[in-house]
């Protein structure tokens, strides 16, 4: 990365330091008697975000394609103290007209929405930009497969739910998941990056739109966990140092939102806020300074990199040992593989 380079984002970054985010009152949206949506929630974050929001008095509606899991998990919900209504919805949000009809239902049993909470994704399934052992009708339609549920499943609950949302009376907030994927977008899975990019865009057109709405009392965030233990993983193994519980990961995504954040990137065990930043920095430096694309992943920038993460986590101390009175520069810099 070049010095300039360098320099002008680090002058950005503390210009955009000084300016507030809007803080959002949690409160004003999590207390009893409101509802929260929550799409695709069986094992994970979804359901640990149901509890939550089931705890404060909310009602829940639990969407999910798999009525026996949404079933059992709807069971779980309700079994808390001070949980609202707690309604299951079997849906396929990759389905417009379903996704119509989960809308109006919602409507029907509690006429407004404090928290939608778009997260599904389709893990598993991978898909190369295009293959020479594969044919490309199995690509393609790995392809749809993916972008419908991934993307297509955020549209559709977006688009159907945000003119509703955007005019009523009480504040609200939509939730789209994304991925670091979709913005580092590491080599081995396309079709996964491409779908979670096509969410990091739509939800910041959707945040901007919203922003300029007269009188909108509504407000999108785009949520990007780390490495959480979730998933068939998450239900049958212990979880690995380095990644984070559901639970830990919804209690900093509703922390960040209270803070009026747009963009909700977690860190995990293994990975530091530091050094995410630095990763993000280092993908749009690859526009800025024309390097060749995924340069992080290219035999020829490889040590560049590696170089760049070391150097920028040592000032990262530094700037902060310096704010604290203290100054220590030794501490060796640790890599990581996860993105």
């Amino acid at each position: 990365m070049s010095s300039q380079y360098a320099d002008d984002c680090r002058f950005n970054s503390e210009i955009l330091a000084d300016i507030p985010h809007l803080p959002l009152d949690n409160a004003s949206i999590i207390h009893k008697g409101a509802c929260a949506v929550v799409v695709r929630f069986h094992s994970g974050i979804g359901l640990a975000a149901s509890k939550h929001f089931a705890s404060a008095g909310m009602h829940v509606v639990m969407v999910d394609i798999n009525t026996k899991l949404l079933e059992t998990s709807a069971q779980e919900v309700k079994s808390i103290t001070c949980a609202g209504d707690v309604t299951p919805i079997t849906t396929d949000v990759s389905k417009f007209d379903e996704v119509i009809k989960l809308k109006e239902k919602v409507l029907d049993l509690h006429g407004e929405i404090a928290i939608l909470m778009n997260n599904a994704a389709l893990l598993t399934k991978t898909a190369p930009a295009f293959s020479l052992t594969e044919p490309v009708a199995k690509v393609h339609q790995t392809w749809e497969d993916i972008m419908s549920v991934n993307f297509g499943g955020v549209l559709n609950g977006t688009q159907i739910f945000a003119p509703v949302m955007a005019h009523q009376e009480n504040p609200s907030v939509i939730i789209n998941t994304g991925s670091k994927q979709g913005i580092t977008c590491p080599p081995g899975n396309a079709a996964y990056n491409a779908s979670k990019s096509a969410v990091k865009t739509l939800t910041e057109q959707l945040a901007h739109e919203l922003r300029n709405l007269p009188d909108s009392k509504c407000s999108a965030h785009l949520f990007v966990p780390g490495w959480v233990h979730t998933g068939e993983r998450g239900r049958t193994q212990p979880k690995p140092d380095g990644a984070w519980t559901p639970e830990e990961t919804v209690a900093y995504m509703l922390d960040r939102l209270s803070r009026g954040d747009f963009y909700i990137i977690c860190p995990d065990n293994d990975v530091t806020s530091d050094l995410d930043k630095l990763r993000i920095a280092w993908s749009l430096g690859d526009v800025v300074e024309n390097r060749p694309a995924l340069s992080r992943w290219h035999n020829d920038y490889k040590a560049h990199f590696d170089d760049y993460i070391k150097n920028g986590l040592r000032e990262r101390r530094a700037d902060r040992s310096r704010s604290r009175g203290r100054l220590n520069t030794t501490d060796p810099s640790p890599l990581h593989d996860n993105v």
